[in-house]
Order: structure tokens, then C-alpha cells, then sequence
């Protein structure tokens, strides 16, 4: 028999695990790693809730390994550093995104590119480097090797700071990335969830113009008066998108449903750039003529590395730019899961770990 999670390891953690594809979450008791010379533990006081939570929790993605304790949007406050860590100090606030660990030694890792290393290790739901289970940051303490840790600064928010570490490095990195942060750009957002309406604040705040595209006419003064879209077009509305054609230099598409891309690639001038960020289930129809014709690019983008992360983080306290969240207690979270498959919440639900994860 091998050890239990609660055995492997001699520090004692507590958190909320799913035990098979229900995805039903519930406590859980398990261990983390001892604080090594390179390590941080992390009280987590706060978690974001991400849309891959969700498949990782039903095995959707076919990676799953259970039981398995989500959470990739972690913050809180540094309780122990190692004898070599420089990064961050015990009480300074800090977070952990996607990234946990990747080889050192790939042109991507040596490129501050962590997140297209082949071998990185994702935060939850994968094998770390000595054989164990790596769990997320649905639970009450985090250890992770300094490399992977963001300092976070004292003005931003741990609650609506922490969907940044996901939501707001995977649409700042393919803005910067594709060169669609001049002042005066036109770039479109197609969605307007977790990662949609940071993909707004982020691209105003680089200066550009801003069209949301989305196929519910009601988001629209949402869109617009709250988070500052200059326009809104609805997608299945003919005459809108018709007027729209040609006038876009760049789409972030966050949307993770299938939906066609011919109306998004016309809206692009030539030249133009659709870049999902999005992961739908089924593959999508591509159609080239129009890639052909306008000499378009269709591309993908993944979250963004360690350094890249840093800087949005320090980018988003200068410009103010947080999540709208709607901050919810541990024992909520089946229910929040719930309502995140039909897109009920403005914008992205944060677990209050500190506040309400109780040891049972």
C-alpha cells in the first residue's frame, strides 16, 4: 500500500477535493511538502475560481487525477521562506498561478516562457518532481518553490487581485504578445466572462479602442459604462457585424463554447489577428479563404511565464485594474461550480479561504 495524501507529506493540509468526475467537492485532509531552501509557504487567504477548474473536476480534459484539489488563483501571506529564497518575505502578500514547476533548461524556460515549457507542471491535478500529487490552492496553506511565486504589491486587493494570476495573465500576455497594445488600435473581445472583461480593462488601459463582441444584447451598458468599451456589437445580430467588417486590427476570443470564427475573421482588417484564449471541447471550422484573401492570422495563447506575470501583476496596481468578483465561503463552492456552467456571475467567483475553510 502506498501512503495516504495525508501520510506523504509531514506538513498537514486541509482543503476541498472532488474524489472522481461528479466533480462534487468536499473537505479533504491531506499534507504538503516540508519548506525547502527554495520554498515559500503561503497562508492562502483567497482563491479564484477558474473555468478549468470546472473541466479539470469532470475530467473533461482527460488529465485529471483525483482526488483532486483545484485552484490555480492563489493568494495570500508568506508564513515561511527557505534559507536561499530572495523573492518575497515572511508577512509580504504573494500568489501562485498556473505554474508550479518546468524544466530549467528548454529555449521557452530560458525565454521566460515558462508556460510553453513541455514539461511544466501545472499547480493542481499533476505529479511534481518526487512522485506526489500536486494539489491547489482550494485549501488553507500553499508551498511552492520561489521561482513560481508573484509578489503581490501592498495596493492591490488579495480578493480581486487573485484572478489575475489566470484570467488576467492569459489575456495581457497575447495583447502585449501580438502587439495590440498601441494607443490606438482597435482591438475586438469576444465574451464577456473571467477572462473577457479583464481582456477590457487591460486593453483600455493600454490605450486602444475597444469593441466587445458577444452574442447577449443585454451586456451591452455593462460592457460600455461599466467596464469603458468604447462599442458593443451582438454577434448574432446580421446588420451589426456587417456594418462592423474590416475594422478591427486584433479579437482576444475568450469564448470556450464552439462557435463559428467566419463573422470574427471578417471583422478583421487585413493583417489582423484572432487569437483565442478560449479552449472549446470540439475543434472549431476554420475556414482559409478569408486567411488567404486578407493575409490573417488565426493563433492561440496560453497563460504567460513567471517574469511576464510579475509585470501584469505591477501593471494592474498601477492602473487599479482588479476582477469584479463576488467573493463566496468554502462550503458555497458546488454551488458556485453550478452556476459558473450556465455563466451566472459578474465576473469571477473567489473563494474566502481564510475566512471560511474550517478544518472538519
Amino acid at each position: 500500500m502506498g501512503k495516504t495524501p495525508e501520510e506523504e507529506h509531514p506538513v498537514k493540509a486541509f482543503g476541498w477535493a472532488a474524489r472522481d468526475a461528479s466533480g462534487v467537492l468536499s473537505p479533504f485532509k491531506f499534507s504538503r511538502r516540508e519548506n525547502e531552501e527554495y520554498d515559500v509557504t503561503l497562508k492562502v487567504l483567497y482563491c479564484g475560481i477558474c473555468h478549468s477548474d470546472l473541466h479539470f473536476l469532470k475530467d473533461e480534459w482527460g488529465m485529471s487525477i483525483y482526488p483532486l484539489v483545484p485552484g490555480h488563483e492563489i493568494v495570500g501571506i508568506v508564513t515561511k521562506v527557505g534559507s536561499k529564497v530572495q523573492k518575497v518575505k515572511v508577512g509580504e502578500k504573494a500568489g501562485v498561478g498556473c505554474l508550479i514547476g518546468s524544466c530549467h533548461s528548454c529555449d521557452d524556460c530560458a525565454n521566460d516562457r515558462e508556460s510553453y515549457c513541455t514539461k511544466q507542471i501545472l499547480t493542481y491535478s499533476t505529479t511534481y518532481y518526487d512522485g506526489t500529487t500536486n494539489y491547489g490552492g482550494y485549501s488553507d496553506i500553499m508551498v511552492c518553490n520561489e521561482h513560481f511565486v508573484i509578489r503581490f504589491p501592498d495596493n492591490l486587493p488579495l480578493d480581486a487581485g487573485a484572478p489575475l494570476l489566470c484570467a488576467g495573465i492569459t489575456v495581457y500576455s497575447p495583447l502585449k504578445y501580438f502587439g495590440l497594445d498601441k494607443p490606438g488600435m482597435h482591438v475586438g473581445v469576444v465574451g464577456l466572462g473571467g477572462l473577457g472583461h479583464m481582456a477590457v480593462k487591460f486593453a483600455k488601459a493600454f490605450g486602444v479602442k475597444v469593441t466587445v463582441i458577444s452574442t447577449s444584447p443585454s451586456k451591452e451598458k455593462e460592457a460600455i459604462e461599466h467596464l469603458g468599451a468604447d462599442s458593443f456589437l451582438v454577434s448574432r445580430d446580421v446588420d451589426q457585424m456587417e456594418a462592423a467588417i474590416g475594422t478591427i486590427d486584433g479579437i482576444i476570443d475568450t469564448v470556450s463554447a464552439v462557435h463559428p470564427l467566419l463573422p470574427l475573421l471578417n471583422l478583421l482588417k487585413s493583417h489582423g489577428k484572432l487569437v483565442m484564449v478560449g479552449a472549446p471541447e470540439k475543434p472549431l471550422e476554420l475556414p482559409v479563404f478569408p486567411l488567404i484573401m486578407g493575409r490573417k492570422l488565426v493563433a492561440g495563447s496560453a497563460t504567460g511565464g513567471l517574469k511576464e506575470t510579475q509585470e501584469m501583476i505591477d501593471f494592474a496596481a498601477k492602473h487599479n485594474i482588479t476582477s469584479d468578483i463576488e467573493v463566496i465561503p468554502m462550503d458555497y463552492v458546488n454551488t458556485a461550480l453550478e452556476r459558473l456552467v450556465k455563466g451566472d456571475v459578474r465576473y469571477r467567483f473567489v473563494i474566502d479561504i481564510g475566512n471560511t475553510l474550517h478544518a472538519t
